[in-house]
């Protein structure tokens, strides 16, 4: 009688599971599959984005975004998109725009070099217009971070968890933007390939993807502090491990603290991991200097910046790690303060959770400093969402990926608002 309760009691959960079977349970580890998930989220985005226009056209609306009373195509390629138009057959202004009072008005310099730059070499390899290269570029770039997120996920917790965080990517609110003229999947492509090689300690690939994301989108300068970190750990975690760190007998031992990363770390290892963070933390703050020399203004890049602010809390001076609160202060009072500091907790509980810690100190340190980088600079607006798309691989942790309701919940509520964001976020504002 025991045995037969022991075998129905222990049937019972696997027919719990049947029951709610887990997407990634059919969808094989392959990169095909991979490609086959980014694949059906371009049908979706694209097929949105039509309708959207074509409804749009119907009722007469009148877009705000440049250039979207023309083609479909020229309606992919707005907004933010127009700006990279510009610089792929302009270049950037050597005068800064100002208005009657002299305050810098939005322009090209906020805007990096690389995408632009690849979009006029494709044009001219190809005779395809600005719209066709930075779409072809868009999403193809979109579909090589989708591949690395899958990778870089899947080291550290397996399928299930890699998988979601492609779909949850592809198929969430801002999933559009790897069918626009955007560099958004540019630059997940290096920040995510940055990340995979720091934990492959392929660091000169860490330098070169992190260089060039430097120069794509702001934001570079969390590869720097992610390797800081992860050379802190190194030399902590091999330090201990290595017994001829000790000092000698009369020591504590390998993690009294005595021995220093070049007495612990491989020479050459060492090297490159300092070599890299510095390069991509210069690299990740010449872009004003470059400003400076082609306009003659010390602060051409920072006045453009903040150009952006005005509608929100007029020409303050910048300050690092103020803006949330001056955007929040201004308009909820000092409840906005206490929300930031709430917010700022949760996060530090969230990135300090076993589950999140599960995704390897690379990816985690990574995702940290970006959200420290965003706290540190930028006033959040609606560019926020799609500024928030580095921290994907937080949702391949298992407390994500292996709870049903959880995962379930964001990837419908990531479809139901999907249209929801291209009307808001595409026809209405920037994204």
């Amino acid at each position: 009688m025991s045995d037969g309760a022991t075998t129905a009691s222990s049937l019972r959960p696997a027919v719990r599971r049947r029951r709610s079977p887990d997407l990634a349970s059919w969808l094989p580890a392959r990169w095909s599959t991979v490609l086959t998930v980014y694949l059906a989220s371009r049908v979706f985005s694209l097929v949105l984005l039509a309708v959207v226009w074509e409804v749009a056209h119907l009722a007469g609306f009148e877009f705000r975004t440049p250039g979207a009373g023309l083609s479909l195509l020229d309606f992919t390629t707005s907004w933010d998109a127009d700006r990279y138009r510009t610089i792929a057959l302009q270049g950037y202004p050597s005068v800064l725009p100002t208005d009657a009072a002299g305050n810098v008005l939005p322009n090209e310099w906020a805007f990096l070099p690389v995408f632009p730059t690849l979009c006029h070499l494709l044009m001219v390899a190809t005779g395809l217009p600005f719209s066709g290269a930075a779409l072809l570029l868009s999403t193809a770039f979109g579909a090589g971070a989708a591949l690395v997120l899958y990778r870089l996920v899947d080291s550290a917790v397996g399928h299930r968890g890699a998988i979601w965080a492609v779909l949850l990517l592809c198929f969430g609110p801002l999933g559009f933007l790897f069918s626009v003229g955007y560099a958004e999947g540019l630059m997940l492509f290096l920040l995510f390939g940055g990340v995979l090689a720091m934990q492959q300690r392929r660091y000169g690939l860490v330098l070169a993807c992190g260089v060039v994301a430097a120069f794509t989108r702001p934001g570079a300068l969390a590869l720097a502090l992610a390797l800081a970190v992860h050379l802190v750990v190194r030399w902590r975690t091999e330090g201990r491990a290595d017994p001829s760190s000790s000092s000698g007998p009369s020591s504590s031992g390998p993690s009294s603290g005595s021995s220093w990363p070049w007495q612990v770390l491989p020479r050459r290892d060492l090297v490159q991991i300092v070599t890299a963070g510095a390069a991509i933390a210069a690299a990740g703050l010449a872009w004003p200097v470059v400003a400076h020399l082609a306009t003659g203004q010390h602060d051409a890049y920072l006045q453009t910046e903040m150009a952006w602010w005005v509608d929100y809390v007029g020409r303050p001076a910048f300050v690092p790690l103020t803006p949330w609160f001056l955007l929040a202060g201004r308009w909820l009072g000092i409840g906005g303060i206490a929300l930031v500091l709430a917010l700022l907790v949760l996060a530090a509980v969230w990135f300090t959770r076993r589950s999140t810690l599960r995704l390897g100190h690379e990816t985690v340190a990574f995702t940290a400093s970006f959200a420290l980088y965003l706290v540190a600079v930028f006033l959040p607006q609606q560019s926020l969402f799609r500024l928030l798309l580095p921290l994907t691989p937080l949702l391949g942790a298992p407390a994500v990926s292996e709870r049903p309701v959880v995962r379930r919940t964001l990837l419908v509520g990531g479809i139901a608002l999907q249209p929801v964001a291209v009307v808001l976020l595409w026809v209405y504002v920037a994204p």
